[in-house]
C-alpha cells in the first residue's frame, strides 16, 4: 500500500510539472479547428465531456497522455481516478483489446453544460438515462499487445470517453468506431470526432429520433420518455435544428454506414446472468433493498458488464444507491467504501448502500465481511464450460412434456453457496452468489425452465434477454403498484382545494397504513410468487431506493396540487371575490398569480409542453386574464406605487 501511496504521489507531481507542457501541445495542436472559450463546445458537451488518452509511463505508471478539448480537462483528483481506472489490474492478464466502463465523482461544483438544456432533459426522459450532475462516466477501450521494441516489451494504451450520459450501447459502439483508427492516425482523429459531434449532432432530446454520424458511420437513436414504457420512433424535422456556435472543423467525410440502436442503454442481461439464473430472484431482491454487494471479476469487462446487468433487474425503477461498475484500490473513495464498511461491520452496524465490481483479489480477503459476493467465472471459457454442463445435466434427466427438469446440482451449488461462509477461502473462491441473506419470496422456476430449454435450442442471446427482462419487469411492477396505490390515496380530495386558500400537502407515508392494504391490493394480484411480501416491503422503505422513488412520487403530488390549485384559481369569480375587499388584499392576490404563474411556467418548460392548445396554456392565459381583471380593480396611481 505504501508503494501505491508513492506512486500516486510521484503521478501527481508529474501532472503539476508536466501538465503545463502536456496542455501548451495539446493546445498548439487545436489552434485551426478551435478557440479558447468553453462555449465554442455547447454541443460536445451535452454529449460528450472530453475524450481522454492514458498510457503507462516506467516511472509513472498510468499516465494522462491527453486530453481533447483542452479547455474541458478534468481536475487533478478525475485525473488521478480516471488513470487508475483506464487499465485492468495487473492479474487480469487482459491481452489484445478489452472495453469496459467506469463510474467517477465529479470533483467540480460545475454545473451540468447547458444547464437549461439538460435539466429540461432530465425532466423528460427515463431515470435510468438522466445526465448526472455529480458523477461521470467512462468507457474505456484498453489496447495491450507484445512490442519488442518497448522497454517492457508491451504496448499498453486506453482511450476513453468521459460523458455524464448512461448509454451504455451507444459509447462502446462509438468506442469500436474511434479506438482502432485512433492507434493508427493519433489525436488528429480525435479533433475529427470531436468537430463533428459539436457540428453534425443535435441537441439532447427525448422523443425524437436523433441521427449521430461519426466518421463513416451513423447512428439512429430514440431516447423514450420517463411516460412511454415503449421505444416508439417518432420522427421529427426539429431534431437538428438550432446547432450551438461551433468551431471550425475539419473537412469531415460523409456517412456510408446508418446503424440503428433500438436502445442506448439497456445491456444483454442474459450474457451475465445465465449462470446464476438459480439466484435470480435472491438477487433481484438483493438489489432492490439495496444490498452492499461486492462483484468479483478477473476482467473489468465481466465486472462493469454484471453490475450494470444488476442495477437493470430492478427497472424501470431507479437503483439509487451507490454503483461502481469497475473499482479499484487507487480510487478516491477507497476509505470512503471499503474501511468504513469494514468499521460498520465490527461494531455491528450496516455497511454501505453499494455495488462494486472488483477484479483484485485483495478485495476479497478486505471485504471478508460483506454480507453478500457474487463470485464471477474465471474467463469466458470456464462460463461456456459451465453452461454445456448445464444442459448436459438437463437433457440427461430428461424432459417432461417439453419442459426442461430442474436438477440438483444448481440447487446444492445454490446451498452451499447461500450457506457457506466468506471467511473460508475455499468458499469464497467458488464462482456463484456467497451469502447468508434469506429470501422472503419463494422462487419461480417457470423463467429458470423456459431460459434453460433456450439454451438447449440455442436460442439467441437478445431474445433470451428479452425474456428474463420481461419477467423482471412485471415482477418488479407487481411490487411497485401498491406502493403506487397507496401513494395516489395521500392526496388529498378535490374539495378540499380552494383557489382562496394555501395548496393543501400531500398526507405521510405511514408503514403500517401501506401494509394494511396489501391484505386486499397487494402484489399477489398480479404475481404469482409466495412469500412474506411485508416482510419485503419493511426491509425496501429502509433502503436508497424507496427514498428516492417517495421523494420522487412525493413532489410529483405537490406538483399536482399547485396545478390544481392554479386551475380552480383560474376558473374562480375573482371579480365577485374582490367586490369587498381592501386594495392590499387584491395586490395581494395579484402578486399571489403571477408567483404561481412563474412557477407554472417553469414547470411547463421543463416538461417540454409548448403546446399552445394543451390545457396548460389554457390555464396560463386563464390566470393572465385574471391578473389584467383584478389590476382593472386598482385605481392608476395605485397601479404605478406597487409597478403592477
Amino acid at each position: 500500500m505504501n508503494m501505491n501511496m508513492d506512486k500516486n504521489n510521484k503521478m501527481r507531481l508529474a501532472m503539476q510539472d508536466g501538465g503545463a507542457a502536456n496542455n501548451a501541445t495539446t493546445a498548439t495542436r487545436t489552434k485551426t479547428i478551435a478557440t479558447n472559450n468553453d462555449d465554442d463546445w455547447i454541443r460536445l458537451s451535452q454529449w460528450v465531456h472530453c475524450l481522454c488518452v492514458v498510457t503507462f509511463d516506467l516511472n509513472l505508471g498510468q499516465a494522462l497522455e491527453y486530453v481533447y478539448p483542452p479547455q474541458h480537462m478534468p481536475s487533478e483528483q478525475e485525473v488521478s481516478n480516471i488513470c487508475y481506472m483506464a487499465f485492468p489490474d495487473s492479474n487480469s492478464g487482459c491481452m489484445g483489446d478489452t472495453k469496459f466502463h467506469m463510474r467517477l465523482r465529479s470533483c467540480q461544483a460545475s454545473p451540468l453544460p447547458s444547464s437549461a438544456a439538460a435539466s429540461r432533459y432530465n425532466g423528460q426522459c427515463a431515470p435510468a438515462l438522466r445526465s448526472d450532475g455529480s458523477h461521470y462516466w467512462g468507457f474505456v477501450y484498453f489496447r495491450q499487445k507484445r512490442d519488442p521494441n518497448l522497454p517492457r516489451g508491451y504496448f499498453q494504451k486506453s482511450l476513453i470517453i468521459i460523458t455524464r450520459l448512461p448509454f451504455f450501447n451507444l459509447y462502446y459502439d462509438m468506442l469500436e468506431q474511434l479506438a482502432p483508427k485512433y492507434f493508427e492516425q493519433g489525436n488528429e482523429l480525435l479533433h475529427l470526432a470531436c468537430a463533428q459531434i459539436n457540428s453534425q449532432w443535435p441537441a439532447l432530446t427525448v422523443g425524437q429520433t436523433l441521427r449521430l454520424p461519426l466518421l463513416e458511420c451513423s447512428y439512429e437513436i430514440s431516447i423514450p420518455k420517463a411516460s412511454s414504457s415503449s421505444r416508439k420512433t417518432v420522427s421529427s424535422s426539429s431534431s437538428a435544428s438550432s446547432s450551438a456556435s461551433t468551431p471550425p472543423t475539419l473537412p469531415l467525410e460523409s456517412p456510408t454506414s446508418i446503424k440503428v440502436l433500438a436502445s442506448v442503454n439497456e445491456v444483454e442481461l442474459f450474457h451475465s446472468l445465465h449462470f446464476v439464473l438459480e439466484h435470480l430472484y435472491t438477487l433481484w431482491e438483493l438489489v432492490i433493498t439495496a444490498e452492499p454487494i461486492v462483484v468479483v471479476g478477473t476482467s473489468p469487462a465481466d465486472c462493469s458488464h454484471m453490475v450494470q446487468s444488476l442495477v437493470a433487474v430492478i427497472a424501470p425503477l431507479e437503483y439509487c444507491a451507490e454503483a461502481r461498475p469497475y473499482f479499484t484500490i487507487h480510487d478516491s473513495e477507497f476509505k470512503e467504501f471499503t474501511q468504513e464498511a469494514n468499521h460498520r461491520s465490527s461494531s455491528n452496524s450496516c455497511c454501505p448502500a453499494v455495488m462494486l465490481g472488483v477484479t483484485n483479489p485483495f478485495f476479497v480477503k478486505l471485504l471478508k465481511d460483506w454480507p453478500h459476493m457474487l463470485r464471477l467465472v474465471d474467463n469466458q471459457k470456464n462460463m461456456q464450460q459451465q453452461q454445456q454442463e448445464l444442459m448436459h445435466k438437463s437433457s440427461r434427466h430428461g424432459q417432461d412434456n417439453g419442459n426442461v427438469k430442474l436438477q440438483p446440482t444448481m440447487a446444492n451449488n445454490h446451498n452451499i453457496l447461500l450457506n457457506g461462509s466468506l471467511t473460508a477461502a475455499g468458499d469464497s473462491s467458488t464462482a456463484g452468489l456467497h451469502t447468508k441473506y434469506k429470501p422472503y419470496l419463494k422462487k419461480d422456476k417457470t423463467l429458470l425452465k423456459k431460459v434453460l430449454l433456450g439454451m438447449k435450442t440455442k436460442r439467441p442471446e437478445h431474445v433470451q434477454t428479452a425474456l428474463i427482462r420481461r419477467y423482471l419487469l412485471e415482477l418488479t411492477q407487481s411490487f411497485m403498484i401498491p406502493l403506487e396505490r397507496y401513494m395516489a390515496s395521500l392526496m388529498p380530495l378535490q374539495k378540499d382545494i380552494s383557489p382562496f386558500k394555501s395548496a393543501p400537502n400531500a398526507s405521510s407515508f405511514k408503514l403500517d397504513d401501506f401494509l394494511a392494504t396489501l391484505e386486499t391490493a397487494g402484489p399477489q394480484l398480479t404475481s404469482s410468487l409466495k412469500g412474506d411480501w411485508k416482510g419485503l416491503y419493511r426491509r425496501f422503505v429502509k433502503s436508497p431506493n424507496f427514498r428516492g422513488w417517495y421523494e420522487a412520487r412525493h413532489r410529483e403530488l405537490q406538483l399536482t396540487l399547485q396545478e390544481l390549485q392554479l386551475q380552480a384559481l383560474s376558473e374562480a369569480n375573482l371579480e365577485h371575490w374582490a367586490h369587498d375587499k381592501q386594495e392590499v388584499e387584491i395586490i395581494d392576490m395579484i402578486l399571489k398569480l403571477k408567483q404561481k404563474l412563474n412557477l407554472y411556467s417553469d414547470k411547463s418548460q421543463l416538461e417540454g409542453i409548448n403546446c399552445p392548445s394543451s390545457s396548460s396554456s389554457i390555464t396560463q392565459r386563464q390566470i393572465r386574464a385574471q391578473i389584467e381583471c383584478m389590476k382593472g380593480l386598482l385605481p392608476s396611481d395605485l397601479k404605478n406605487v406597487v409597478n403592477l
